[in-house]
């Protein structure tokens, strides 16, 4: 069974608009799947990860861009980077938009290419597995607190009970798990990471030690949905901060992991300057963490973090989908108060609290901490530059339990986490 993508009329503007189109993300999210469905007739398929056709592009790129000549789709570009450079001359040549269609599961190590070769002829577009949307096959926009979208939402999409929504956690979103319910999800797991370890971070000069860094791996996935602390991620493995630093910014090219940044503006004090961490797949956290089914995670220690994080990848995931950089931030200042997710753009800052409860009481008591950033600026800031500074409170939600889109206050609501 294959599940429509909802990335797919992005990737078709970016090929139109671009000669080279970089389709990136981790191994195994459907990127060859859906390119080799997109192809025209005449696009010819080559994959790298062949050993042969490999050696030969790595051995003569020039006689391989004429065996292989545009419209062409490569896959796994970033085992042969000696193709770049000849790519470069050939669009820069002919000038035709989507001549070349690129894959790529190391991003850290192909985009290094991509910038000194590529830049201003290729568009880049981000995949991630399957959204809940994907999977119940109804294409929305990004995520946003439009309260008439949300509405017309609840009538194209059946309600999931939280049992169901564990059970989608607990799967995760990988293509192959859904494609084909026999596949062991464990095993599935563990293969995923053997060939992301062997393959995609063994030759990497900042990662020495695999054993240690599948470890790192389980220690990140535990700390999901909380705040990076490099100090403490290092002791717990036993490296250094800065060793700490580095893998997880592995984690984060690979599309494995994501770094939501504090929000920040000089109307807010003593804001905490980390970023928090959460695993895109949290069927991969899952495994990682060792829970052995959906029930017992569901009633667990992480449940809530857990639910944190799928509410939180699937919104990113959106954005993503849309080829948009997910305007994702959150709030925590040194009073310990707390906003779980800050949508922010057009000068609109709209708060989002992330409950697994069905009516959490007081879920929006914090939203107040917001309430400098929308205060007219004095005469005094408006000539020292800060007035830009100024921005509006939207729409507030609770993404929690509910069983229907009802108002909390007059400003704020409870939204259904299975509507994201």
């Amino acid at each position: 069974m294959y599940y429509d993508r909802i990335i797919e009329p992005t990737i078709k503007k970016i090929s139109d608009t671009f000669p080279v189109l970089i389709v990136t993300g981790p191994r195994q999210v459907g990127k060859t799947t859906l390119l080799t469905r997109m192809a025209e007739k005449e696009r010819k398929i080559v994959s790298l990860d062949h050993p042969t056709v490999r050696a030969f592009a790595k051995r003569d790129p020039e006689l391989f861009i004429q065996r292989y000549a545009p419209p062409v789709l490569i896959d796994e570009i970033q085992y042969a980077p000696e193709l770049f450079e000849y790519i470069k001359i050939y669009v820069d040549r002919e000038k035709h938009c989507g001549d070349f269609w690129l894959t790529g599961s190391q991003t850290f190590r192909m985009m290094k290419h991509v910038t000194e070769s590529l830049a201003g002829r290729a568009g880049i577009v981000q995949m991630q597995g399957l959204s809940n949307d994907e999977i119940r096959g109804v294409h929305f926009s990004p995520f946003c607190l439009d309260i008439s979208e949300l509405t017309q939402r609840m009538e194209q999409v059946t309600p999931m009970s939280l049992r169901e929504i564990y059970g989608r956690i607990f799967r995760g979103s990988m293509p192959r798990l859904y494609e084909n319910p026999d596949v062991d999800r464990a095993q599935y797991y563990e293969s995923y990471l053997e060939t992301y370890i062997s393959r995609d971070i063994k030759d990497l000069s900042q990662v020495a030690d695999e054993s240690a860094f599948l470890n790192f791996m389980s220690v990140v996935a535990a700390r999901t949905a909380t705040n990076v602390n490099y100090e403490a991620l290092a002791n717990e493995v036993g490296i250094s901060a800065p060793t700490a630093k580095q893998w997880l910014s592995v984690l984060v090219s690979s599309g494995i992991v994501a770094l939501i940044q504090p929000y920040s503006n000089n109307a807010l004090k003593r804001v905490i300057k980390a970023p928090r961490m959460y695993f895109l797949d949290t069927g991969l956290c899952a495994h990682l963490t060792r829970w052995s089914s959906a029930e017992t995670l569901e009633a667990g220690a992480m449940g809530g973090e857990f639910f944190e994080t799928w509410v939180v990848s699937e919104i990113y995931r959106s954005y993503l989908n849309a080829g948009q950089k997910p305007p994702l931030y959150f709030y925590r200042d040194s009073n310990q108060k707390e906003i779980d997710l800050i949508i922010y753009q057009d000068g609109i800052v709209n708060p989002v609290e992330i409950k697994k409860s069905a009516a959490p009481l007081k879920a929006v008591r914090n939203f107040s901490v917001l309430n400098p950033v929308e205060r007219e600026p004095d005469q005094e800031a408006v000539f020292s530059g800060t007035a830009h500074l100024k921005a509006q409170i939207g729409t507030g939600a609770v993404v929690c339990m509910s069983s229907e889109l009802i108002p909390v206050d007059r400003k704020n609501w409870y939204v259904p986490a299975w509507l994201i």
